[in-house]
């Protein structure tokens, strides 16, 4: 197998005879450009990160311990290496974080260049949050942020502009389908094929369970998968939408959805995970389908030309198990537009790149000062994403005051009985839940940091 794509700002092609073979192993094995680091080997601590661009010529960062080769046929990479200009000239993050210390031992430094000089190419200036998926710890982060507020100052080298050329994978090794419709007509006869998005969950079951994955469907040249578009009715995401994109996207919709999102992995993790690939995941601590079952989201299948629509709850079976069919793939979501009164709070040990022990999300439509068809869902609660009905109906009906809220929170001992495990017991879950109901009485609608 043959991936062509842009390595560095020259043409360079990957042959690999292993379909799931990581970009960061190529990287440093292949090619001996060992800036890149390998630490977690699980896209958490960014000593990986690369800068990606695509057709779309945004440089993004990406976790290249992670990232498999075929993700990346036709786009343009750069690793550490490549950040400093052609005459040797360091780039502006480069010079800041010389004059600001921002390196001691110097292992994660090159992650955290790359993912600046990403955020420095699109005039990011949360820097914070772009460098959230980036573990250091020798600077305590002060040097580093000083250095990015330095670099955004400076213009954008020009070396740094790339430009993704379209290109095919040759040889055998994996299907990479250029449309739903060559995805559909495939996966029908291959219905036991692993198909590859994000990868950032996939991944894992490489580099960490060295599990064999059989045969792959690589699903990055399905472009008419990916997308966000706003009508009247609803908010149409296509599967393949990333979840970065689904945050600035959905953030004038419902800015506490958008707020909970920005907690969603790190940014390396939420440029390349999709909104199909969380939801087929069918994990029932992900963090999307509690505030788009709230939402009253609808999932769109597609088997090869049938198509079925049904309720999102209604996709969660029990504990891994979701109705889909074999051959049988997620295609869009849409959400019924509506007035904004969605309120979200996320549980987690760690405000960011951490998986929630408890996330709520709570819609409740207010007229004439009553609340009218609420709708409350939370993930952690059971072994699937779900709605608290019980909950729901002590609310319907009634002033949204401390008293219909304490008669909510209450209720939830009807809807959930939950699990401990290792992020939290079954009483500390239903007691933070309860918490979440009891506070809407003092919020706005907004993703709030809840700490245990």
């Amino acid at each position: 197998m043959e991936i062509p794509f842009r390595l560095n700002g020259e043409d360079a092609v990957a042959t690999t005879d292993d379909p799931t073979r990581t970009l960061l192993d190529w990287l440093r094995e292949d090619r001996g450009l060992t800036g890149t680091k390998e630490g977690c080997n699980e896209g958490d601590c960014g000593a990986c990160s690369v800068i990606v661009t695509g057709a779309d010529g945004v440089a993004r960062a990406f976790n290249a311990c992670i990232l498999f080769l075929p993700q990346l046929a036709g786009r343009a990479v750069r690793t550490v290496e490549g950040v400093t200009g052609p005459d040797g000239a360091l780039h502006p993050v480069q010079q800041a974080m010389v004059d600001r210390h921002g390196s001691q031992c110097g292992f994660c430094t090159p992650g955290f260049v790359t993912t600046l000089a990403a955020a420095h190419a699109r005039g990011a200036t949360d820097h914070a949050d772009q460098v959230a998926g980036n573990l250091c710890r020798c600077t305590g982060y002060a040097p580093i942020l000083s250095a990015a507020r330095d670099a955004a100052r400076q213009p954008v080298p020009d070396h740094m502009r790339d430009v993704a050329s379209p290109a095919a994978i040759r040889g055998d090794g994996a299907f990479y389908p250029r449309s739903a419709d060559e995805l559909a007509d495939w996966y029908l006869d291959h219905p036991d094929a692993t198909l590859i998005a994000g990868a950032t969950d996939v991944g894992l079951w490489v580099t960490k369970q060295f599990r064999p994955l059989g045969q792959v469907a690589f699903l990055a040249g399905c472009d008419d998968l990916r997308g966000v578009a706003a009508t009247d009715d609803a908010v149409e995401i296509g599967a393949m939408c990333d979840m970065e994109t689904l945050r600035h996207a959905i953030a004038p919709l419902h800015p506490s959805f958008a707020e909970l999102l920005r907690r969603y992995g790190s940014v390396q993790v939420r440029n390349a995970a999709t909104i199909g690939g969380n939801i087929a995941n069918g994990s029932p601590i992900g963090d999307s389908p509690p505030p788009l079952i709230a939402l009253g989201a609808v999932l769109h299948l597609r088997r090869g030309d049938d198509r079925r629509s049904m309720p999102l709850e209604a996709f969660f079976l029990d504990y891994g198990r979701q109705d889909r069919r074999p051959g049988e793939f997620v295609e869009r979501i849409t959400i019924p537009r509506q007035i904004d009164s969605l309120t979200c709070h996320k549980l987690s040990k760690r405000f960011d790149q951490d998986i929630s022990a408890v996330c709520g999300a709570f819609n409740l439509p207010v007229s004439d000062c009553i609340i009218r068809r609420p709708r409350l869902a939370f993930g952690g609660m059971a072994g699937v994403p779900r709605r608290a009905t019980a909950a729901e109906a002590a609310l319907d009906g009634h002033p949204l005051d401390p008293d219909a809220l304490a008669r909510a929170a209450a209720a939830l001992a009807e809807d959930f009985t939950p699990l401990s495990d290792m992020r939290a017991s079954a009483g500390y879950r239903l007691a933070a839940a309860q918490g979440m109901l009891r506070r809407l009485s003092h919020d706005s609608p907004s993703v709030l940091e809840v700490r245990p």
